[in-house]
């Protein structure tokens, strides 16, 4: 297992882009790939999931991998929301 703990950093949150650019790596893991924010744990491959757990800016979250087989997964999402999306 795989963790780290983040903060959303770009203005808007977790948006559907960033949703989007979440999900689209998540799905290419072998194992899965969570998000845990307060008491909700959500599957990252999944965009409305992700919409649900409403992450404003400052939001601290905790990414989670099952598999350390997913490292280059993980560290992909890790990177995105570390840079804030590009944002």
């Amino acid at each position: 297992m795989i963790k780290a703990e983040l903060t959303i950093k770009n203005k808007l949150g977790l948006h559907a882009r960033p949703a989007a650019l979440i999900a689209k790596s998540a799905i290419n893991a072998k194992s899965d790939i969570w998000i845990k924010k307060d008491d909700m744990t959500i599957d990252a491959s999944s965009m409305i999931d992700i919409l649900t757990i409403a992450c404003q800016q400052g939001s601290k979250i905790c990414l989670i991998a099952d598999s350390d087989d997913d490292l280059e997964v993980f560290n992909e999402i890790k990177e995105h929301i570390e840079q804030g999306f590009g944002e």
